[in-house]
């Protein structure tokens, strides 16, 4: 029997009581665990087999001391063990993760990129969550779900539409893929400050392609960038690419040079920089902006953001469908922005300016809309 099944066999409790002891013991005394122990004691935490007292402990106490690689590789790997994972039937598959916390300070593009990609011929697929803190923020779910797409797939219907050539992309939420993480949500928010959760649980992977499965994501803080590099690699993902985006997306500002961190192969990390105005993108906007009318928080939320986030939602998912349908504007550059650097990333296009001239073809003939509208059928 392996270290791992020896420490999954043990009494959950012992288990937590041991790492408790050792992580949490003050700034200058508390000491890492291994990988088979942080993934153990996420197991116990995933299975509601210690009190939630004390995974609130074993997160924060984490949290507090600063993950290591090996305690966040231990934490992805229990995720992992408890999640559905199916291989779609096409060669390789987009993995394209926005902030699961969604955003309120500007109106999301994001959700309507795996349409376009879909066009493109990468099949691309979303995930997320209704909502999730710190921000409980406007989410690709809110978004797709106003705009007409089922956002309820169990994981193998989504990964049957990244299959139909009519379709080609899907969105599979966490309560589809990994019902007991996504159970932690209450928790979570008791907690209040970020845990290592956040980082981890978009690296999950519920989709993959049949040869190669790539990861798309966005960050705001530059040493995050190793981090999920790290652990794209450990997840098995052939490529990842991290964008600096607006409100950690993957969407870099509209009015300013940015830059990408990617491997391919497995291989070392390489850094980009970029320019929206070499694309020909000149914007006065970083985002397209949050209206000025969206009503308040509904009474009796305690948390969340201080607008109507559905109203938010309904808003992004029509600026989403105009830009689709090729009118101009902040979210229309936007997509164009996004899915150029994927198809230069993936290596479709050579250069971000004819990458970035592909997209605008699939927008402005229909073809992106048409792909988008095909999956708000029902299956």
């Amino acid at each position: 029997m392996s270290e791992v099944e020896e420490l999954l066999h043990q009494d959950p409790k012992t288990i937590m009581r041991s790492i408790i002891q050792r992580i949490a013991t003050g700034p200058d005394m508390s000491k890492d665990i291994s990988q088979q122990e942080a993934r153990a004691g996420m197991r116990a935490v995933l299975d509601n087999a210690v009190d939630p007292v004390q995974a609130a402990i074993f997160l924060i106490a984490l949290r507090m001391k600063r993950e290591t690689d090996e305690e966040n590789r231990g934490i992805l790997d229990a995720i992992r063990d408890i999640s559905v994972r199916v291989t779609a039937p096409v060669d390789e598959v987009l993995d394209l993760s926005d902030p699961y916390n969604g955003y309120n300070r500007s109106l999301p593009a994001a959700p309507f990129v795996p349409a376009v990609l879909a066009s493109c011929g990468i099949h691309t697929v979303s995930h997320g969550v209704e909502t999730m803190g710190p921000k409980f923020g406007i989410t690709h779910r809110r978004v797709l779900r106003a705009a007409g797409v089922p956002v309820d797939l169990t994981v193998e219907q989504a990964a049957a539409r990244l299959g139909d050539s009519n379709i080609g992309w899907s969105y599979v939420d966490q309560d589809a893929y990994c019902p007991q993480l996504h159970d932690l949500n209450t928790l979570r928010t008791k907690i209040v400050k970020r845990q290592a959760i956040t980082t981890v649980e978009v690296l999950t992977g519920p989709i993959r392609g049949k040869s190669k499965t790539h990861f798309m994501s966005g960050y705001v803080h530059k040493p995050y960038t190793r981090v999920y590099t790290m652990l794209a690699r450990h997840a098995g993902f052939d490529t990842a690419l991290l964008v600096r985006g607006i409100e950690g997306g993957i969407i870099p500002s509209l009015r300013q040079k940015g830059k990408m961190v990617f491997y391919h192969d497995l291989g070392p990390e390489q850094e980009q920089e970029f320019d929206p105005a070499d694309i020909g993108i000149e914007q006065a906007v970083r985002a397209t902006p949050l209206p000025e009318d969206l009503p308040p928080r509904p009474a009796g939320d305690d948390v969340g953001a201080d607008f109507d986030v559905d109203s938010a939602a309904q808003q992004a998912a029509e600026a989403g469908l105009q830009a689709l349908g090729g009118q101009p504007g902040s979210t229309y550059d936007a997509l164009v922005y996004s899915g150029a650097i994927a198809l230069w990333h993936l290596k479709r296009h050579s250069n971000l300016v004819d990458a970035a001239g592909r997209i605008r073809e699939v927008l402005d003939n229909g073809e992106a809309l048409e792909h988008f509208n095909n999956a708000t059928v029902t299956d």
